[in-house]
């Protein structure tokens, strides 16, 4: 059963907004609370949460590769990027998923700004008129990797680089 919210978006911004993402190639659907792109083969998303969705955008912006990056509300850090590529990444995407990384494929709605939640509006952290791209799957891939890498051996992401020495 789905729960509405009261809403402070008009139906000019919903419409407005449902015009921008549709132009831009999106399978876009209304809700009561406000716009959900649905997932295909052209568009997907990666769901990061906590502190690894912190280092994972500080990789992509790193390394040039940040793409549109949906803020959802709440307790805990909660970011969903948007992907292309799905159908070619099985390996990257099932390591994601053993990460602890949700990915969204194959029809699933995501709350698009600025459709109202529970704990407030989504908002774009990286709106797609500030991305460059819209990133394939298998650069997230590389940034879940980066910062699980980084949890394991306990070190903080400073955006320093750091030296690699070789063994002779």
């Amino acid at each position: 059963m789905r729960t509405t919210f009261p809403t402070t978006t008009t139906a000019a911004d919903k419409g407005a907004a449902a015009q921008e993402y549709t132009a831009r190639g999106w399978t876009v659907a209304e809700t009561t609370n406000g716009l959900c792109l649905i997932t295909d083969d052209e568009v997907s998303a990666i769901e990061i949460t906590g502190e690894i969705a912190g280092d994972v955008r500080r990789f992509l912006r790193a390394n040039n590769l940040s793409g549109p990056v949906i803020e959802i509300p709440g307790q805990e850090r909660r970011e969903i990027h948007l992907v292309t590529g799905v159908r070619k990444a099985a390996m990257a995407i099932e390591a994601m998923r053993e990460a602890g990384v949700i990915v969204h494929t194959d029809g699933a709605s995501i709350p698009l700004p600025p459709t109202q939640l529970a704990a407030g509006s989504a908002s774009w952290s990286v709106a797609p008129t500030e991305a460059r791209w819209i990133p394939p799957v298998v650069a997230l891939g590389a940034a879940v990797r980066s910062a699980m890498a980084r949890k394991q051996s306990g070190t903080k992401q400073t955006g320093k680089r750091t030296a690699l020495t070789l063994a002779s």
